[in-house]
């Protein structure tokens, strides 16, 4: 039940090519920058994991984060909502040259796909999107009176997460916004991997605070000084 890992090297190392791998946070509140940076350190050494399919809010922002990954080659498609953000050139420039692939999803459907991946539910219906480009080629039934576009849902093979807290038995809480997307990529992967800033002993997190129980967490690694993505755009870093 100590689902520690000794370094983020350790605990990202059997992600491999071509898996589909869901990342927690909405632009930068929640993005896990230190294990996406360890994953692009080891595919810079090893050339692996390449082809990856990337599940986020966005296509990321400057060099940093799902930016970083999508510089170095390893993204072979986003499935995201926002593409172009404040500073898209990395996925931008990419996608213009064939490089990368994109499935565009309106971000309530996005976060609805996850959720149904998390809880066994195949599909489900929407207006979202009916009469769009986004909506060609999906089933369509009326309910109602009312058009609603067949979404089907999104699982991975790996989530990545930034967690406040996590006991040893991997149950988490996050800090305030930094929960969005990522307690629905926990159930919907079937590994998640969380940087918690502080590992505390199992009974020191108050049950009532746990928003991601410990069954859908496999890994944890200890960070106790997460950079933001937003001070290190503002500081002009690289990946």
């Amino acid at each position: 039940m100590n689902k520690i890992s000794p370094n983020l090297e350790d605990a990202v190392a059997d992600i491999r090519d071509g898996m589909v791998v869901m990342i927690g946070g909405f632009g930068g509140s929640g993005a896990p920058i230190e294990l996406i940076h360890a994953l692009v350190e080891r595919y810079r050494k090893t050339g692996s994991p390449n082809a990856l399919t990337v599940v986020n809010n966005n296509a990321g922002n400057g060099a940093i984060g799902i930016a970083a990954m999508i510089y170095a080659g390893m993204v072979a498609r986003m499935i995201c909502s926002f593409p172009r953000s404040s500073d898209p050139k990395a996925f931008t420039d990419k996608y213009l040259a064939g490089e990368i692939g994109l499935e565009l999803v309106p971000q309530g459907t996005l976060a609805e796909r996850i959720r149904a991946g998390g809880a066994g539910i195949p599909a489900f219906y929407t207006p979202t999107s009916y009469g769009t480009q986004v909506a060609e080629g999906k089933p369509v039934a009326e309910f109602d009176g009312r058009k609603y576009v067949q979404e089907r849902w999104l699982k991975a093979d790996v989530a990545l997460v930034k967690a406040e807290l996590a006991d040893r038995k991997g149950n988490l809480t996050y800090h305030m916004a930094a929960r969005n997307f990522s307690p629905l990529m926990a159930t919907a992967a079937a590994t998640t991997i969380v940087q918690a800033r502080q590992i505390v002993e199992p009974g020191e997190i108050d049950p009532e605070h746990v928003i991601t129980p410990g069954i859908f967490v496999d890994r944890i690694v200890e960070v106790p000084d997460p950079k933001q993505e937003e001070a290190l755009l503002r500081e002009g870093a690289q990946g």
